[in-house]
This record gives C-alpha cells, sequence and structure tokens, in this order.
C-alpha cells in the first residue's frame, strides 16, 4: 500500500493529487539554466513566479548535480542557499532543500525546511543520522548510479529496474531501522542519473512497478538529456530550455504510471497539461 500522504516538518502532503515540485537552481553551472538564478533577489523572484504559475512546492539546490559537475563545499553551499531559505521559509509553502551534505541538511532543517532531497539517498556519512534524528522531515530517496562525474561515462548495464527497486529497498529499510515512518519517505528512479536513453525509457514504461515498495514515487523527467536525444532534428538535441514539450510529456506519463510527486522547470506547462489530464480522469 502506498502512503497518500507525505508527513514533512511543517505540512502533511496530500498525495491522492499529483503534486507538482517547482526547481529553484542556486548553482552557476546548472545544466539547465545555470546561473539564471545565482543571484538571491532574482532567485526569490523566480520561486514567487514558479508558486503562482502553480507549483505546490519548491525544490532549493545549490550545487549543480549535472553529469561532470564539479563538487563544491559546504561552506560554498550554505552560502548560496541559507539566505534563500531564510526568506522562502516565511512563505507558507513546503519547501525542500536539494543537497546531499549531511552539514546542509542539519543546517536546513534547524531553518525549517519540510524535505531532504538527496540524489545520494543519505549514503553520505552522517546524512541518514541528520534525517533519523529529525522527528518527522520529509525525504526524497533518489537511486543514482557511481557519481556525477562519472555516471554518463560509465551507465548502468542489463535491466535498471531490479537494480534501482533493490538499491531504494535497502536504502528505506536502513532509514526504517533507524525509526524514521514510512510516510515520510518518498523514492525516485533518478532518470539520467548513470542510465542510457533505453533503462530511462524502461524505467518510465515500468514505474509501477515500484509502488510496491509502498512509497510514493517522485519523477524527475524535465528538460534530461534522454529527452534531448529523443526529439533531436537531424542529429541535433534542443537545448535543455527547447525541452518543454518533451518534459511534460514525461512528467504526465510519469503520473500516468503512479508518480505522485513531478519535479519540473516549466511549472505553468506542466500544471496545465495535469488539469487536463485530470479533468478527463475517471
Amino acid at each position: 500500500m502506498t502512503h497518500p500522504i507525505w508527513q514533512t516538518s511543517r505540512y502533511v502532503l496530500d498525495l491522492t493529487q499529483p503534486k507538482v515540485m517547482g526547481i529553484v537552481n542556486l548553482t552557476p553551472d546548472s545544466f539547465s539554466d545555470g546561473g539564471r538564478h545565482a543571484n538571491l533577489s532574482m532567485a526569490l523572484e523566480h520561486a514567487q513566479t514558479l508558486l503562482a504559475q502553480g507549483a505546490d512546492m519548491l525544490d532549493i539546490g545549490g550545487e549543480s548535480s549535472r553529469p561532470g559537475a564539479e563538487p563544491v563545499s559546504a561552506e560554498e553551499e550554505l552560502k548560496r542557499v541559507l539566505p534563500f531559505l531564510q526568506e522562502a521559509l516565511t512563505w507558507n509553502v513546503p519547501i525542500s532543500v536539494d543537497t546531499y551534505k549531511p552539514q546542509v541538511m542539519q543546517a536546513a532543517l534547524d531553518l525549517g525546511v519540510d524535505v531532504v532531497n538527496d540524489i545520494w539517498a543519505l549514503r553520505q556519512p552522517g546524512a541518514l543520522q541528520v534525517v533519523a534524528r529529525h522527528p518527522q522531515c520529509g525525504v526524497c530517496l533518489m537511486h543514482m548510479h557511481r557519481e556525477p562525474q562519472t555516471m554518463l561515462a560509465q551507465p548502468m548495464t542489463g535491466d535498471a529496474l531490479p537494480l534501482v527497486k533493490e538499491f531504494l529497498s535497502k536504502q528505506v529499510l536502513k532509514l526504517r531501522d533507524s525509526g524514521v515512518q514510512a510516510n515520510r519517505i518518498v523514492l525516485d528512479p533518478g532518470i539520467g542519473f548513470g542510465k542510457t536513453v533505453e533503462q530511462n525509457l524502461s524505467l518510465l514504461q515500468r514505474q509501477s512497478e515500484l509502488l510496491s515498495l509502498g512509497h510514493a514515487l517522485m519523477a524527475g523527467w524535465s528538460r534530461k538529456g534522454t529527452l534531448g536525444k529523443l526529439t533531436a532534428i537531424q542529429g541535433q538535441s534542443p537545448q535543455p530550455q527547447d525541452r518543454v514539450g518533451a518534459s511534460v510529456a514525461a512528467a504526465l506519463i510519469a503520473v500516468q504510471n503512479g508518480a505522485s510527486v513531478v519535479r519540473v522547470h516549466d511549472v505553468k506547462e506542466t500544471v496545465q497539461a495535469l488539469r487536463v489530464w485530470q479533468a478527463l480522469k475517471i
């Protein structure tokens, strides 16, 4: 039984209707909008725009996880995200922090952040303990093959779904054994994180098989490289910001196949598509 709610620090989110998580990158080198929102006032304005367009929650990131991205120090990441979080946490909307560093998680949770969204699925030393110590923050565990520096040079081999499922199952078990309630945990198959185009498509097509783990799913297809390859014309992939149609289509299919949360750059278009889908849903 998949949990119809997501318990977070300040909110209990109803997942019986799909939630749209708007992406706010506070990084100079993000793959899709690097540098556009690195300035605090611009980032806050962008976040307000996403909310006005219908985002249910915001995901704030201070380090790029694009393939080949250089890691940044915890100090630098905190310098990027904390001023934004201090302001955004006054808006009365759920706020997620996209980080794998326990120091950043702790600082964000101390401020009142609702969700820790971790591409490493709490595998960094100390990260699991930070989340386990918190009485009720939400957490999203993502599957990643290798690490951002090497994941596309040496992608997974074989059928991705059973490997993703086994990994997520083990990470959930570690969290549950640490006392974290099941309704705090959401899972992300990690589209594009060390997976081939074929594997990403297989994960989308068979995504509902992951629901047997008993947790809600988050899908992050927005502007990913697989969509660029699928929509290439004469061998030229569109730039990330020109993959809106493909991103919306993938988000819609993900929801149709059981995702409760879609993490997107293009909030307005995704919200419109989901409204049409919901109007026709019987």
